[in-house]
């Protein structure tokens, strides 16, 4: 499911989500959780961008990009906040993208988020990747220690 489908369902986990992945400013921050070859998990700081339609990231060539090539199962944290321990979890598939226009578009949203007008270098070598959805958990704490978290469970 794409995000914008998953907004719809459940607008208030996809504002939960947006506001904890952006939660530092203008810069999607997560982790991405990605299958090695050998059925082993991987995870890797990223940052993700809420674009449109879709959660999308621009992935460099490595291991991480390898994996999501060849099994696209994903699963995205974001960083953890500093005044509690509110959580937002996706997991799901990946899919690379090849529509020039959508790059473009994602493209300049991830600059400007980064306040550069033009990219550097070695941009072109990135790889964009979008995240359909099937699963969303977010937490809620009152802060560090909370005894009772509430834990909401989404399904596609």
């Amino acid at each position: 499911m794409r995000l914008k489908e998953f907004a719809a369902a459940r607008p208030d986990l996809a504002d939960g989500g947006e506001r904890l992945l952006y939660q530092f400013g203008t810069v999607g921050l997560g982790f991405l959780g990605t299958v090695r070859k050998d059925g082993g998990p991987r995870v890797h700081p990223m940052c993700p961008v809420l674009f449109g339609d879709g959660l999308y990231a621009f992935i460099e060539p490595g291991p991480k990009r390898f994996d999501l090539i060849r099994d696209g199962r994903y699963a995205l944290h974001c960083f953890p906040p500093v005044s509690n321990e509110d959580a937002f979890y996706v997991t799901g598939r990946a899919q690379r993208i090849t529509d020039g226009a959508l790059i473009e578009a994602v493209h300049a949203k991830f600059w400007k988020e980064r306040d550069q007008d033009e990219p550097p270098e070695q941009a072109h070598t990135l790889a964009l990747f979008e995240f359909l959805i099937d699963r969303v958990l977010l937490t809620r704490t009152k802060g560090h220690g909370d005894w009772n978290p509430q834990h909401t469970i989404w399904s596609a």
